[in-house]
């Protein structure tokens, strides 16, 4: 293998691997979420920290690394992001056991009956290429979050909830470390490579006259900045680099483009980041499954985009018009089927003080004294716990106490709870009972879930069919001894604008949509455990 495709394999290895690690990022945040009981608004400004590493220097880099040695740039970047991914998973190690909330002892033996104390004692407590790694980085989040957090700790028997309950927490600190390992392993081979690659058909182009070698320059070629054998002096490259910014932005055309992509990358990763809280919240599915279906339908549906755009460009031979006007047609017609998405809908979550009454008429309350009603005012129960229960009405109740539960059977996950006043004030006095965890919604809110994940993988896929032809529209728009600066500069601003504030303004709306916040052990609000579906789909 020669050096040129060494430096190929080795680059495309580094795009799989930075975004493996960031999409498994994406995949991890409500799992984090949940661990640290920090609210969306938060787990936003950590998701957004992500791409700061980049600020202070990338800029500089794209300008001076041009003139550098670039392969040993790209290794050193990638040990800083190994490092990073292995400094994300350490809280873990110095954290204690994870301790769901609960508000009753789960540990009766099997087939024993034991009163609930709470209730009667009061005691409560390249582009296609790169497309791979965010596929890889999401199933890999979705095997993680069926892990338990303290898998190899804790005996799993005595653990109550399933990775389906909103207090799950999987292993997601496992993932930073084996992302952390692929960065590393993906920085290696640019520390033996030269500072200069030949270009292909090098020997043969040197026999030719200069005007016969400009003629058959590739695009990619022309993009690439010539090597000098004379080193450049620091100084120069820094009195060029404001005058080259001016330059730069007084092109309208690259000036539009960064605004388009600012606007098209806010949503894309607004959406993206709380895709699968979306999911579970409004169709009832489980944080597993719904990071399992983005990484395997959503994301090689942006990978057949991509190729289809490419594609079009050879085969009708576009220029740059026609490839503007496809990356336009690919934006709107994207945002239209996510219009379309907003009024797929399922109803909330049938919870008892929370979204109906007890008497089972429809409500959506955000004040926790709702929680409390006649059939539950005998128990003196708490009103911050979340332990929900599922009875056989159909009601979910946030915790067997306020839904009147007398007695319990069973131990761990197989306890059922009986005597439910509550359940008997609802009308099915002959099957007073319930069991733990939330109940499932409708049969068609399934159905709904599948017309939703059918719009959004075609609009992930007509979406993505713009990105080829944008790309080669702002290519062509930069004078060559610019694009190195340009990129740099797009990748700056997008990443500053579009990638930060998103997490956080979106978490920020989503906070106000929840019903029923969870209770750390100090006391305080935790992460939340129910939103207003309706409210959330809006947002």
């Amino acid at each position: 293998m020669c050096v040129f495709q060494l430096f190929l394999a080795s680059l495309a290895f580094v795009y799989f691997a930075k975004a493996f690690a960031g999409a498994y990022m994406k995949s991890s945040i409500t799992q984090i979420e949940r661990r640290f009981d920090i609210p969306s608004s938060l787990i936003g400004v950590i998701d957004g920290s992500f791409e700061m590493g980049n600020l202070l220097i990338i800029a500089f880099v794209s300008y001076f690394g041009a003139k550098l040695h670039r392969p040993r740039l790209i290794g050193i970047g990638c040990l800083i992001m190994a490092v990073g991914s292995f400094l994300v998973a350490l809280p873990h190690f110095f954290q204690g056991l994870y301790k769901y909330e609960t508000s009753v002892s789960h540990k009766a033996a099997v087939n024993s009956t034991e009163t609930i104390l709470p209730c009667l004692s009061n005691h409560t407590c390249i582009h296609t290429v790169g497309i791979l790694g965010p596929m890889f980085g999401f199933m890999l989040g979705s095997f993680l979050s069926k892990i338990y957090v303290d898998t190899g700790f804790v005996n799993l028997d005595t653990i109550t909830i399933t990775y389906k309950d909103s207090r799950w927490v999987g292993a997601w600190w496992l993932g930073f470390i084996v992302t952390g390992t692929v960065v590393l392993l993906s920085s290696i081979p640019f520390f033996f490579l030269p500072k200069s690659l030949p270009k292909q058909g090098q020997e043969q182009e040197e026999i030719q006259s200069k005007s016969t070698e400009l003629a058959t320059k590739t695009e990619q070629e022309q993009f690439l900045p010539e090597e000098t054998q004379e080193k450049v002096k620091f100084q120069e490259m820094a009195k060029d680099f404001i005058p080259s910014l001016k330059r730069l932005f007084r092109n309208r055309i690259y000036s539009l483009i960064i605004l388009a992509s600012l606007v098209i990358v806010n949503g894309f990763i607004g959406l993206i980041t709380f895709k699968p809280k979306y999911i579970e919240q409004v169709y009832g599915q489980s944080a597993t499954k719904a990071i399992f279906l983005i990484g395997i339908l959503n994301l090689p549906a942006v990978a057949l985009g991509f190729i289809t755009g490419g594609f079009l460009l050879k085969r009708f031979k576009l220029g740059i018009v026609g490839a503007a006007r496809v990356a336009i047609s690919a934006s709107l017609g994207s945002f239209c089927l996510l219009a379309v998405q907003i009024f797929v809908q399922c109803e909330n979550a049938e919870v008892a003080g929370l979204s109906m009454s007890y008497q089972r008429v429809p409500q959506v309350s955000y004040n926790p004294q709702t929680l409390l009603s006649q059939c539950n005012g005998h128990c003196f129960c708490s009103v911050k716990h979340w332990d929900p229960v599922c009875a056989y009405n159909g009601m979910t109740y946030a915790s067997p106490c306020l839904a009147g539960c007398q007695t319990s059977t069973g131990m761990g996950k197989e306890m059922v709870f009986h005597n439910c006043t509550c359940i008997n004030e609802a009308g099915l006095a002959a099957n007073a009972s319930a069991v733990l965890g939330q109940c499932p919604r409708k049969d068609d809110c399934d159905i709904k879930f599948k017309i939703y994940m059918a719009l959004s993988v075609i609009g992930s896929y007509i979406s993505a069919c713009g990105g080829t032809p944008g790309y080669i529209v702002l290519l062509r728009s930069i004078q060559p001894d610019l694009k190195s600066l340009a990129l740099g500069m797009q990748t700056l601003i997008v990443r500053t604008l579009g990638g930060i504030p998103p997490p956080i303004y979106f978490g920020a709306l989503i906070d106000r949509t929840c019903l029923k916040w969870g209770t750390k052990h100090c006391g305080g609000r935790g992460a939340c455990r129910l939103y207003n579906a309706n409210a959330f789909r809006y947002n």
